[in-house]
């Protein structure tokens, strides 16, 4: 009946038709444009066969339809807003002719149906869902919500309430919960979806079923009571902006669409959520999130090339217990490979033991393993004084005290007892690779792997390539990075790497701000209020003064022509007085636990009075944006230079690994998709309203080419 490059349909028996979804070249199913436009001309020649009776909608693939084709949104966003809310009206003119055919329809759900997957399945007169399947409208964390009519349809099929649940939450769901939430119809088991589902078509067909009805009644508003409504979507607001993520506005305009979207009817409704889905995409936050889907399928491809010249590790030695050692050795052991975990005394050891077995608890606590499980897990774990077994493994990461000559010392000693191949990882955060690698016979097999405390929680891996670090060593790096279940970015050496590197000038810029005058109290409320999960006083305390200002210092004193040191400096101040933060009890502020146990800080006024010291004159008040300016573009200015350095490959990578391992606004996107956001223009425009505060502000002559041609970081 019809045959085309994304879709066919054909006969079946007792006049029923098929609908198939099957992208040539592609082992997934989107609706792209070359879809949605197939799906529209099947429509049509399906509607004008008089022969048919029910339709089948089916996929080939392994999955039914992951969602829209996000690559096309970069074009279809650049639109203005009302002409994008006219386009969006119009497609979901194609869902509406098949929603109206004069037929039954059933779609048999198999793999994923997200986002516009769902979307489409929702037009169909019912659903039937493999147990092995999973749906949802996940548009939530691109910054977004479904614009193909989802919160119009999950609305009237499932009722609002759990309308609001999937699109505010962006969780899928498998089969027993969208059963359960009537979001589908039937389940059953993979081999029988599609005979379960043309039993279901043929029932409706002979009438059994009132499909009629069914689709009637989502072209109609919801049959619910005003005041009903009006307190259910008030609870549904509140809960949304008490959760939903700083400067995420998606799920709220969201909630407050479908609020006015259930009283209306299926047209009225769809213009609604045409109008919201164009105001919503021009949003910051669904550029930047958007922007870091597209990066993080960047690092996944490179991953893979890297994969391909990496050496199987299969088990490994961490050198160094304690947490952050128990950590790397936790989270390896956890995906499956064993881990000898060595130190030069009983206390250490017994601590990084302590610490793998507390996150076991946690997994066992929480469900994502059973007992059985984490004392399996434990058991992989080896814990040792002496080099026993070094021999055999593939990997070892180094994790003792930062201290060159500590290292020399134990590195140089631990070649003689691995193999020649073994490759030795430095989790170093501030000496340089090839300082640590100069000793050593065999540098070609030395890599950094930075990893971020808590290890377990934190996802990025700096893998850190040293002059005579070979492909091979890299690779395996970066291989069992990915293995750990972490985001690998690969740097080249240089002072600080990557993420601190980028930090220091940030707090360069807030030290400077406290001695001219800024109450750090307020700095952090504005800082947070701008997306930061905490203020730059917060994190000095959490960081702890001494190990903060001390690397810090190491960094800075790498780039001497920029990184310039603060004469009147808060942090230096707070360590002579023996204030290192959340650590000793105070800092910037004053640190305890709450009745549960959790942290909590105070104001301390000991802390304003020695800051004021450093004020020569007096207190001043500054203004939001000029606060956040004399902390960002620091950080934007030395982005650029990292990244015209080659010390990262792709803005990409240089943004997912803010946003990973500084917890960089995720609205932002990290300091590159920051300054596009601006525009170079704007950028270099603010850094010389700064100029007079140094160096730091100072754009490159290619930020300043870029903002004279337009030119972006991201593409």
């Amino acid at each position: 009946m019809f045959q085309g490059d994304s879709i066919q349909v054909r006969r079946l028996d007792d006049g029923f038709a098929e609908l198939c979804f099957d992208r040539q070249g592609d082992a997934i199913n989107k609706l792209d444009a070359r879809t949605v436009d197939e799906f529209q001309r099947a429509t049509s020649v399906i509607a004008a066969d008089g022969d048919v009776r029910g339709v089948l909608v089916s996929s080939a693939k392994d999955v039914f339809i992951v969602g829209a084709d996000i690559a096309e949104f970069g074009e279809m966003f650049k639109q203005p807003a009302e002409h994008m809310a006219r386009d969006v009206y119009a497609k979901n003119g194609i869902i509406n002719a098949f929603e109206d055919l004069g037929v039954p329809s059933v779609v048999a759900i198999n793999g994923f149906a997200l986002g516009g997957g769902l979307e489409l399945a929702l037009a169909a007169s019912f659903r039937v869902m493999s147990n092995d399947a999973q749906v949802g409208l996940p548009e939530v964390k691109l910054g977004l919500f479904p614009g193909f009519g989802g919160t119009v349809r999950l609305s009237r099929v499932a009722g609002p309430a759990v309308a609001v649940e999937w699109i505010a939450g962006g969780r899928p769901s498998r089969a027993a919960s969208a059963l359960a939430a009537g979001v589908v119809d039937q389940t059953c088991d993979p081999a029988a979806l599609r005979e379960t589902a043309l039993t279901l078509l043929r029932s409706a067909a002979d009438g059994h079923a009132d499909w009629r009805a069914r689709q009637q009644r989502k072209r109609e508003p919801v049959p619910r009571q005003p005041a009903e409504l009006r307190s259910l979507f008030d609870g549904a607001l509140a809960d949304v902006d008490a959760r939903s993520p700083k400067h995420q506005p998606a799920a709220a305009i969201a909630v407050r669409m479908m609020s006015r979207a259930v009283t209306c009817t299926r047209a009225e409704a769809l213009r609604l959520e045409s109008a919201a889905f164009a105001e919503v995409a021009k949003t910051q936050a669904a550029a930047s999130l958007v922007r870091a889907f597209f990066n993080d399928q960047l690092l996944k491809k490179r991953f893979k090339s890297y994969g391909q010249g990496a050496r199987p590790v299969k088990s490994m030695a961490v050198l160094g217990a304690g947490i952050m050692g128990g950590g790397i050795a936790y989270t390896s052991a956890l995906r499956g490979t064993p881990v000898r975990l060595k130190d030069i005394a009983p206390p250490p050891l017994a601590l990084g033991m302590k610490e793998a077995s507390r996150q076991l608890a946690r997994q066992v606590k929480t469900g994502r393993i059973d007992q059985a499980k984490a004392d399996a897990v434990l058991a992989t774990i080896h814990p040792q004084l002496d080099d026993a077994g070094f021999g055999e493994v593939d990997l070892v990461i180094e994790a003792v005290v930062e201290n060159l000559s500590v290292k020399h010392q134990v590195l140089s000693a631990l070649e003689g007892a691995v193999r020649p191949d073994t490759v030795i990882a430095s989790n170093t955060s501030s000496l340089r690779i090839d300082d640590i690698a100069r000793p050593l016979a065999r540098p070609e097999n030395f890599v950094g792997m930075h990893f971020f405390n808590p290890v377990p929680v934190m996802a990025l891996v700096e893998v850190v390539r040293g002059e005579r670090t070979s492909d091979a060593a890299v690779s395996t790096a970066v291989a069992h990075a990915v293995r750990m279940g972490k985001t690998p970015v690969v740097v080249k050496d240089c002072p600080g790497f990557l993420v601190n590197r980028l930090i220091t000038p940030y707090v360069s810029g807030f030290l400077q701000l406290l001695a001219d005058g800024a109450d750090f109290a307020e700095v952090d409320r504005v800082m947070e209020a701008f997306g930061w999960p905490m203020g730059p006083a917060l994190l000095q305390d959490v960081v702890g003064m001494d190990t903060g200002g001390h690397v810090g210092d190491v960094i800075a004193a790498g780039y001497p022509q920029r990184m310039r040191p603060v004469t009147r400096n808060a942090v230096k101040l707070m360590v002579e007085h023996r204030r290192y933060g959340q650590k000793s009890g105070a800092g910037f502020y004053r640190h305890g636990l709450d009745p549960f146990g959790k942290p909590v800080r105070s104001p301390d006024p000991e802390a304003q009075a020695l800051v004021a010291t450093l004020q020569l004159g007096g207190p001043r008040t500054f203004g939001e944006a000029e606060i956040v300016d004399r902390l960002m573009l620091p950080m934007v200015v030395e982005a650029a230079h990292a990244l015209e350095e080659g010390v990262v490959a792709t803005a990409a990578e240089l943004d997912m690994a803010l946003t990973l391992g500084l917890g960089f606004p995720a609205y932002l996107g990290g300091a590159l998709q920051y300054a596009d956001w601006l525009g170079l223009a704007e950028v270099v425009a603010r850094c010389e309203r700064l100029a007079a505060l140094g160096p730091a502000y100072e754009p490159t002559a290619r930020m300043r080419e870029m903002a004279a041609t337009g030119g972006r970081f991201h593409g």
